[in-house]
């Protein structure tokens, strides 16, 4: 009879564990694809005023944003599901995230590392469950800042910022844009380093022209490959698009090449509303001979307007409703990113910080895909769920019009 039991109570037991891993994949699942939405819209928003070269972690934004989110009431944070695309449970939403950030500092063959923290300040009365949230489901930590001695606070958070990033990320924060009102800084940072899962041999690597314009060329250093990669037409894009994976195969720099020079602004459009999934069904792996430019992107952004374009408006404002962090009247002041990427023959690094201040109102033919003319690319993390369906999230994405290293 004992053993009955037993038995019982392990199968019980194996039910409520099943149960609560399709749960886990759920979650993830519907934070990514929010993720996805999310990250389409704000590239498109962010390269309408910031022409040429340009990085951005969509990641990195949405998780800081995210964080302030769950602070959120009333429109405010109508506004900050709308915008960032979150589920309309919140409990699935919070469990997502942890197993996103989760997942992301998992990564076995390369470098990534996902890091939030909240700085604030002594005089803030921050609310248990906010700190809680932030805490479990974001895994963020939490230090007390004087912000009235601004310069101090500025290399606190900007220490923390370099240290996160492997020291590519520096002065995220400037010391005047802190003081006696700032009251809350979120910041998220996201690091990776990889390597590609098959080099590319530095003695090949040559000057080749690339097409910064129809009438502009310029000699830049290409790297060259033969071998197999995923490789599509995408005829809705008017490009084509190959896969270069990382060791392990857990991530993938995935290159947008228009067919037109000048195409690449159509291309960023049309984007919007095409889904990774769907870009990457329409590849198949064949053998190509690749041509690669090295590149070196570096951007800082202002994502005040950009998050308003969007629909992100009462939060910069005497509307804000962010009474879920604390009792006082609070707003956002400024949310910046820097970001950067470096591309060469052993791999690709890459690094991006987002900050968000808060303050107290007041076939088997050998196909060539030269990558010779302006181009999108992604860097992405290829999760699977339990039933072999891949999950695919954008870390990085921008777009190289004059590569420069």
């Amino acid at each position: 009879m004992r053993i009955l039991i037993r038995s019982i109570w392990l199968v019980a037991l194996a039910l409520i564990t099943m149960s609560k891993a399709e749960k886990n994949v759920e979650a993830l699942r519907s934070v990514v694809e929010g993720a996805n939405q999310f990250s389409s819209s704000f590239f498109q928003t962010v390269v309408q005023d910031n022409p040429g070269n340009l990085i951005t972690s969509p990641l990195s934004a949405g998780i800081v944003l995210a964080m302030a989110a769950y602070g959120a009431r009333g429109n405010t944070e109508a506004q900050f599901r709308n915008v960032l695309h979150l589920p309309t449970s919140q409990s699935l939403a919070t469990s997502g995230y942890q197993s996103l950030i989760d997942n992301l500092n998992n990564v076995k063959d390369n470098k990534l590392a996902v890091a939030n923290k909240a700085f604030l300040a002594a005089t803030l009365n921050l609310k248990p469950s906010y700190k809680d949230l932030t805490e479990v489901y974001f895994r963020s930590a939490s230090q007390l800042v004087n912000f009235a001695q601004n310069k101090e606070a500025a290399n606190i958070i900007n220490s923390w910022v370099e240290q996160n990033t492997n020291n590519l990320i520096k002065e995220l924060i400037s010391a005047d844009m802190l003081n006696d009102l700032t009251k809350l800084v979120l910041v998220n940072a996201v690091y990776f380093k990889g390597q590609w899962k098959d080099k590319f041999d530095p003695k090949l690597t040559s000057d080749m022209a690339f097409h910064t314009s129809k009438v502009e060329v310029k000699n830049v250093p290409t790297m060259y490959r033969k071998g197999n990669y995923r490789y599509g037409v995408l005829p809705d894009l008017d490009a084509k698009f190959v896969v270069i994976p990382y060791k392990g195969d857990e991530l993938s720099m995935i290159i947008i090449l228009p067919n037109e020079i000048d195409g690449l602004s159509d291309v960023e459009k049309k984007l919007q509303n095409t889904s990774l999934t769907n870009i990457l069904s329409q590849g198949y792996e064949q053998e190509i001979e690749l041509w690669l430019p090295k590149f070196k992107v570096e951007s800082k952004l202002q994502l005040n307007d950009v998050l308003k374009k969007m629909g992100l408006t009462d939060a910069f404002t005497a509307r804000a409703n962010f009474s879920g962090i604390a009792d006082e009247t609070l707003y956002v002041s400024d949310v910046i990113q820097k970001a950067y990427i470096e591309v060469n023959e052993e791999g690709s690094e890459a690094a991006a910080a987002t900050g968000l201040l808060i303050m107290k109102k007041m076939a088997r033919n050998i196909r060539e895909f030269k990558i010779n003319q302006p181009f999108f690319y992604y860097i992405i993390k290829t999760m699977n769920d339990e039933k072999e369906n891949d999950i695919n999230l954008p870390l990085f994405c921008g777009s190289v019009n004059e590569p420069e290293i």
